[in-house]
């Protein structure tokens, strides 16, 4: 006779073999799938035979488990189910000092700063991408964790490529060159559209220009990293630099591109106008199109590096901008244009909600038909200032929910963001 005890304890071991083997699987066939996503410079896709059997057998075995809430080791380091997403923070309410010490003691928790095998690679592997014929250069930042890379920011990824269907796109990110960002993109890969993440190596970037010296102190412990979340003033810097030695459009992952960039050269976009003498009052940094060694680019990243300030929102992005062009402007030698608000900020940031809601009334609708309607003639693209709308759902016939149909590619889940 068997003992029931010893039976039900048989039977739990044989269940929790079962599940560590089928995770074990999981991780393994996504290592399979990955693989040449992760080390190829290139954006050939795995072997598709490969794809589809991995793809049955994964499915064989999730619908054989429990509907447990599993999530894989890969993804908490991803930081799927991280709250902060813009890396650590320095504490609240102390003193520089202090903070400086914070910093020096945590520095090696800074992932965007350390540099390995793959980020020395960085180079050599945006030179074989751009290798392939590209109708244009496009860059894009990404510091947040992958599990926040979403359909927003795959609408913006979409509209490049709708819009400019042979660019190449370089997302410069640690978190989503993962197989969390593999997954995210792989419908844009299999739709042969060229799409590399690569995490940048930033003693290379900074390298040659004035952000080296500022980022040898910061390295050192020697700088106040200031309040303001790292990662977010790195990423001012890392546009500025990228297209200093690349040259090509940035945007920002938040902006809609809606007319081709192709035709602007070496040209930054005003946020604000004064309305009776229609000039500039603030540029913004969201998008940035310029040649490479551009002079203008220069000032920018010796500006950020001599008058760098971590506690002051936009003091090292939009304000930097603003400041150094105002400076400019009466200096010989310095050619580049400055593109009215209507050409990349369409809307203000107080203002943008308006275009993520769904008309109510008829009026209302009128609206919203006249202003797509403004917008396809009059405006390059949307910048969404996720500040303030991130919070926000794309309400289903609203002006970005009309321009997001129209403008993308895949077009998964337009009003789920």
């Amino acid at each position: 006779m068997f003992d029931p005890k010893h039976l039900k304890d048989a039977k739990l071991f044989l269940f929790s073999l079962f599940i560590f083997s089928a995770i074990i699987f999981l991780i393994h066939a996504d290592s399979i799938i990955y693989h040449d996503f992760l080390h190829s410079a290139t954006n050939e896709e795995p072997s598709e035979n490969l794809q589809d059997q991995s793809h049955r057998l994964k499915e064989q075995i999730i619908s054989s488990l429990p509907n447990l809430p599993l999530h894989s080791i890969q993804e908490e380091k991803d930081g799927i189910h991280t709250g902060n997403q813009n890396g650590l923070v320095a504490p609240l309410s102390v003193t520089e000092i202090e903070r400086i010490a914070w910093f020096q003691k945590n520095l090696h928790k800074f992932d965007i700063l350390k540099s390995n095998n793959l980020t020395r690679r960085f180079h050599a592997r945006v030179l074989e991408f751009f290798g392939c014929e590209c109708e244009a250069r496009f860059f894009m930042t990404w510091i947040s964790p992958a599990g926040s890379f979403g359909v927003r920011e795959m609408m913006s990824v979409e509209s490049v490529f709708r819009v400019h269907p042979g660019a190449c796109l370089v997302i410069l990110s640690r978190t989503l060159e993962t197989k969390r960002g593999y997954t995210v993109l792989k419908p844009l890969l299999d739709g042969g559209f060229k799409v590399q993440v690569m995490t940048p190596d930033l003693p290379f970037l900074f390298k040659g220009t004035p952000a080296e010296v500022w980022f040898h102190e910061l390295m050192k412990g020697k700088k106040d990293p200031g309040e303001i979340p790292l990662a977010q003033n790195l990423s001012n810097l890392i546009r500025l630099v990228v297209l200093y030695k690349y040259g090509g459009i940035y945007i920002d992952a938040d902006f809609i591109v809606l007319k081709p960039l192709t035709g602007l050269r070496n040209s930054i976009g005003a946020q604000s106008m004064d309305l009776r003498s229609k000039h500039w009052t603030r540029l913004n940094n969201a998008v940035l199109i310029f040649d490479m060694k551009h002079p203008l680019l220069h000032e920018f990243i010796s500006e950020f590096s001599l008058t760098f300030d971590g506690n002051k929102w936009g003091h090292n992005g939009p304000y930097l901008v603003s400041r150094v062009i105002k400076r400019l402007l009466k200096r010989p030698g310095f050619k580049f244009k400055i593109l009215p608000p209507m050409a990349f900020y369409p809307a203000d940031w107080n203002k943008i909600r308006s275009f993520l809601r769904k008309p109510k009334t008829q009026t209302e609708s009128k609206w919203v038909e006249a202003k797509v309607l403004q917008l396809r003639a009059e405006t390059y693209g949307v910048h969404l200032w996720n500040r303030q709308t991130r919070r926000l759902t794309i309400e289903e016939g609203s002006v970005i929910g009309k321009l997001a149909l129209d403008d993308c590619v895949i077009c998964n889940h337009v009003f789920s963001s």
